[in-house]
């Protein structure tokens, strides 16, 4: 979960590189009013003053603020892209440039928004890109808007106001941000323009946190303690005090020592990673939809054999994306390309789980392999050294959880036959698949391999569950159960019933040649098992039909059970499991600066194609003029 955020500032870059503003990635926006103390705030959660100080509107761009945690200095046995220094920061306009100097980081962001805006007071939506790395920062995106003015100073246009407030909402109305408010603790938050504005988009407050900036400012004998504890204005996120005081947490301690754990500047970091790494999970369903659509119209630019890589990232996750979507749409049956010839992907996991699953259960004999042998021993073992009266009902359960034993060879081959379906679903997807994935035979081996472990990974977990499924039913022969009740009681009956014609049989005398009356009770001459040859006796015919009756309607209670959990089983702990993490799962493998060039290397063949094709278009041009 922990590199949630991390990817997502990855893919922050890649969308900006092929102009995929329209995708809605999930962000922290910092919105307050001018002097609020928003820049406070920001630095302390970095540690360092690096944002332009001064009068009026001082952030006149958008600064999206990403926050990398990194090993310390020493602890890194290579530095990061030569970097030398504990700290530093890269611009996107100037990625190629280190800045170890965080006084130079302002001058930058100063002298960029001059680049783009002029000397002036105005303000634009482009934003800045800043990237921190630090071992002091936890891993956060946060977006640093414009502070809410009321009145034009300067130069500024006659409408800065509705221009900041439409900038601010065009960012906090995105539903995949959180919204960070930030208003001093000596004004009245009734009237806090930064809360208004999260209130407009974000009606019942699920994506607002407020921050209580500036403290110690309070008058004398005040303090914002009904404020913190939500008692003035509620907030679902929370809301978090903070000081710029150079020892905060004493000044906590001395000002709010019931709430200093839950305050200051160390705590509101956590707490926005925290909150911005669940957030983030929360949204992925969407953006993998967002990111599919992205990668469908890159695609359509391309031709049959593609452009040379340029932006290695952005292909990778292009093509990565549009594997995971076909492998999930073959699984639904919605594919572009339909098989004709042969049931694939979720219509053969459906007949698997209908028809020959379910057919070879039904195939099943409820006393198949049991012969009335078996069933004779199981009774008189389970009487002991006195004849019993009435079947024993431990004869009973031994017999059949012998029988529901069976059910488990047929439910183990079920979840291996769908695990090879989900495996073949892999070369269909490879087949029918972008012209990129042939470009690159990699590539193309090494999402087969992340898939097939991803496979084999719940392979064992989903063959417990099952296995799980028949211990369940063996560990409890449920003679309660409604549906076997009715039967039991009917076999009472009817063996009352056959219990009185045989005392009238035994007063008539020996049954069948076998024995000799003996007080009214038939003696069993048999020193061990009964022998396979001799006729039974009444009783011993009545026993065991009323045996095999009750095991038969009690094995096709738990055969019912079996053929409606099992594929349940397998969907849950299989099918749907990796259809939700596929492509979080190929990203997590494959999305890795590392391997980039090394994943994309393309075939030789396709090269040499594209050289001939752009070869014959040169000659087409050359002839044309």
């Amino acid at each position: 979960m922990e590199t949630l955020i991390p990817t997502i500032n990855r893919l922050q870059e890649v969308f900006l590189t092929v102009g995929a503003e329209v995708i809605q990635l999930p962000q922290i926006v910092v919105v307050g009013s001018q002097s609020s103390g928003k820049s406070s705030v920001l630095e302390s959660l970095v540690g360092r003053d690096f944002l332009p100080r001064g009068t009026g509107i001082v952030t006149r761009r958008p600064l999206v603020l990403q926050l990398v945690n990194v090993a310390p200095l020493q602890e890194r046995q290579k530095s990061e892209n030569g970097v030398k220094a504990e700290e530093w920061g890269t611009f996107l306009h100037c990625k190629n440039q280190i800045f170890a100097d965080f006084q130079e980081i302002r001058r930058e962001i100063e002298a960029e928004t001059e680049r783009n805006l002029g000397d002036n007071k105005g303000i634009s939506p482009e934003p800045i890109y800043l990237k921190i790395f630090s071992p002091r920062v936890l891993n956060l995106t946060l977006v640093d808007l414009p502070g809410i003015t009321k009145v034009p100073v300067g130069d500024q246009p006659e409408d800065i106001e509705a221009q900041v407030q439409e900038m601010i909402l065009s960012f906090i109305s995105n539903p995949n941000s959180l919204i960070l408010t930030v208003s001093p603790a000596n004004s009245d938050l009734a009237t806090s323009d930064a809360l208004k504005l999260a209130r407009e988009v974000d009606t019942d407050g699920r994506r607002t946190l407020l921050v209580i900036s500036k403290l110690d400012l309070m008058d004398a004998g005040t303090d914002a303690l009904e404020v913190l504890l939500g008692r003035v204005i509620p907030v679902k996120l929370g809301i978090i005090g903070v000081d710029s005081t150079r020892d905060e947490q004493a000044f906590l301690q001395r000002h709010y020592p019931s709430l200093a754990s839950r305050s200051g500047s160390r705590y509101l970091a956590k707490t926005l990673s925290r909150l911005l790494m669940h957030h983030i999970r929360d949204c992925l369903p969407q953006l993998k939809t967002r990111v599919t659509l992205l990668s469908s119209q890159y695609q359509a630019r391309l031709n049959d054999y593609g452009q040379p890589v340029e932006d290695y990232s952005a292909t990778l996750l292009q093509i990565v994306t549009k594997f995971a979507s076909d492998y999930c749409n073959t699984i639904e049956g919605t594919a572009r390309y339909i098989q004709t010839s042969e049931l694939c992907g979720g219509a053969r996991i459906c007949y698997i789980f209908h028809e020959t699953f379910g057919r070879t259960l039904q195939s099943i004999d409820p006393l198949g392999g049991l012969t009335e042998l078996d069933i004779l021993t199981a009774i008189r073992n389970a009487t002991g050294p006195r004849p019993a009266l009435f079947v024993p009902e431990v004869s009973f359960e031994l017999l059949v959880k012998r029988q529901i034993k069976r059910l488990e060879e047929p439910s183990m081959r079920c979840v291996e036959l769908v695990h090879e379906e989900l495996q073949r679903i892999i070369q269909h997807c490879s087949s029918y698949s972008t012209q990129e994935l042939l470009r690159f035979p990699k590539l193309h081996d090494s999402i087969v391999e992340v898939v097939t472990g991803l496979l084999r990974k719940r392979l064992p977990v989903t063959n417990e569950m099952v296995h799980h499924l028949v211990s369940i039913e063996l560990a409890y022969i449920n003679t309660k159960h409604p549906d076997f009740t009715d039967a039991a009681q009917a076999e009472a009956l009817d063996g009352a019933k056959c219990w009185k014609n045989e005392k009238v049989a035994e007063e008539r005398g020996p049954a069948a040649g076998f024995g000799s009356p003996s007080k009214g009770r038939s003696i069993n001459l048999l020193d061990t098992a009964v022998p396979v040859s001799r006729k039974l006796t009444i009783k011993e015919q009545r026993d065991c039909e009323i045996i095999q009756r009750l095991i038969k309607c009690y094995f096709l209670i738990v055969r019912k059970s079996i053929q409606d959990s099992v594929p349940k089983t397998v969907m849950h702990f299989l099918v749907n499991f990796v259809k939700e993490h596929l492509q979080s799962e190929l990203v997590g493998k494959l999305y890795k600066q590392s391997l980039l060039q090394e994943l994309l290397i393309e075939s030789q063949d396709t090269a040499q194609q594209r050289t001939e094709v752009a070869q014959m278009l040169e000659v087409k041009l050359a002839f044309s003029e």
